[in-house]
């Protein structure tokens, strides 16, 4: 069955690349992204299956046990687009097209001076024949690197007027997991996969790797009461953990100043750090907009965009200290 899928996806990315892709490219004059853009139909295929997943298994969440039940859903569309474009690749395309030139150059760069990063199976020859040990260190790296990204996007003031947007959000859903301004999705994307490349990653587990962070993302965003038990609460970031990152109020203390649980896939960051926050209640989430523009953009998406740009600007040219209230 696997083989029959994994035929199947291949040759699906196959069809697409010989009528769609390649064609388009050679009539724009851009031979030279002919192999960019057969790795980009493997990516928006990717976003396609995750879509699937987790609509067929968050949503049912989200009916039979919701954390909340409202009386509409029409919050939540600008965060079904948001999805849509990141998942299908138009956001992570648009980073990758940006970055792909500056890492060719600065990949040939150093190659030429002799200077190749070493991957994790250099440090750790033993690892070579065991890929999914490989895999699970990688992970925990990336995670460790995750964690102090976004707990950075709440401590800067000029960040957090981008970040902002992904906390206005009221109606909570797994949706929400890409509800972000396009600025700070180009962030994230340069500290992904400039990581990534710092390290090693090979390809082969570039994708896995993301694909694990963004589906563990999408059910920590999941509107649902369903946990994980008193234990595994405290073991992988689900639902109920993330809520309490989101809540409309946080919990007191200066070390909560900038919010808690900032982990993405493992607590136990938030726990070294000192960031741990769990109750057995569920919060209300979003944050305490402070102004008519705030509120009138929280469920559009264009005006979302620019009112990230609007607190940027303030931000940058009259900085605060903190994370600033949208």
């Amino acid at each position: 069955m696997i083989a029959f899928l994994t035929d199947l996806f291949v040759a699906t990315q196959g069809w697409l690349f010989d009528s769609l892709v390649q064609p388009a490219l050679f009539a724009l004059g851009l031979a030279s992204y002919v192999e960019m853009g057969f790795e980009g139909i493997e990516f928006v295929l990717i976003g396609i299956l995750e879509l699937a997943i987790a609509y067929s298994i968050m949503r049912p969440l989200e009916a039979l046990w919701p954390a909340e039940r409202w009386s509409g859903r029409k919050a939540v569309r600008v965060d079904v687009l948001y999805t849509v474009l990141n998942r299908l690749g138009v956001i992570p395309l648009a980073v990758f097209a940006l970055l792909a030139p500056a890492f060719m150059a600065l990949d040939g760069w150093l190659r030429f001076h002799d200077m190749i990063p070493r991957q994790l199976e250099d440090w750790l020859p033993t690892l070579d024949t065991h890929p999914l040990a490989s895999f699970v260190i990688y992970l925990l790296i990336l995670d460790f690197a995750e964690y102090w990204r976004h707990r950075l996007s709440h401590t800067f003031g000029w960040w957090w007027a981008l970040h902002g947007i992904h906390h206005s959000q009221r109606q909570m859903s797994f949706w929400t997991d890409s509800r972000n301004h396009l600025l700070d999705d180009l962030i994230a994307g340069v500290w992904f996969a400039g990581l990534s490349l710092l390290i090693g990653v090979p390809p082969g587990h570039f994708i896995g790797l993301l694909v694990t962070l963004r589906l563990v993302e999408n059910l920590s965003h999941t509107n649902t009461r369903l946990g994980f038990g008193r234990l595994g609460d405290y073991l992988i970031v689900g639902p109920r953990y993330h809520r309490w990152h989101h809540a409309l109020d946080l919990p007191s203390g200066e070390r909560y100043r900038h919010g808690c649980n900032f982990a993405i896939l493992f607590p136990f960051w938030d726990a070294i750090f000192g960031t741990l926050h769990l109750e057995k209640q569920l919060p209300p989430t979003g944050i305490r907009e402070d102004s008519a523009e705030a509120l009138a953009a929280r469920d559009d998406f264009w005006r979302q965009q620019k009112l990230g740009l609007v607190l940027l600007w303030r931000a940058l040219t009259r900085p605060r200290s903190g994370s600033a209230a949208m």
